[in-house]
């Protein structure tokens, strides 16, 4: 079966760990190094579902940052789904990622939308509470992740990828 691809947008503040959660998912690769994302990288990668048409996710791992400017708005055209990504060890990136998908949704208004907590590994210097993640829940879907072990990632990616087939 040839795969149905669909455009995702990652979107977060900076430093939170969008590229990496790129290179986890698509190379199985991380690297310690920061390097700042300039305007927009595209990967992508396809993801089996049991029993479904593949689904090749086309990401576009758009600059950090907490508002939507002009650029960043036409970087979105055409996305079916957004993974938001927080920093769990920086509260104030949770909220930017909350805004950003408000800010998104007046184009976007029916994208499949994720979010991911990352640098799960870093748990013990978490910033955003559980009873936090919980509420959120109850009305989006949240993993917790960590580039740099994978944990979550494949979760996170596959996701999207069952929420835009289903």
């Amino acid at each position: 079966m040839n795969a149905v691809a669909r455009k995702l947008c990652m979107l977060g503040d900076f430093g939170v760990g969008k590229t990496s959660l790129v290179a986890r998912f698509v190379r199985s690769t991380f690297s310690e190094k920061y390097l700042t994302t300039v305007g927009v990288k595209v990967d992508s990668k396809e993801v089996a579902l049991p029993g479904r048409t593949p689904c090749k996710l086309v990401i576009w791992d758009i600059a950090g940052r907490s508002n939507l400017d002009a650029l960043n708005m036409t970087y979105l055209r055409g996305a079916s789904a957004l993974l938001l990504v927080a920093d769990g060890t920086r509260e104030r990136s949770l909220h930017a990622a909350l805004n950003l998908l408000m800010q998104s949704r007046t184009l976007l208004p029916d994208a499949v939308v994720v979010l991911a907590v990352n640098k799960l590994d870093l748990v013990e210097q978490w910033e955003v509470a559980p009873a936090s993640l919980a509420e959120l829940r109850r009305t989006l879907p949240v993993h917790e992740t960590s580039a740099r072990s994978g944990e979550g990632v494949e979760a996170a990616f596959a996701d999207i990828a069952a929420r835009l087939t289903a």
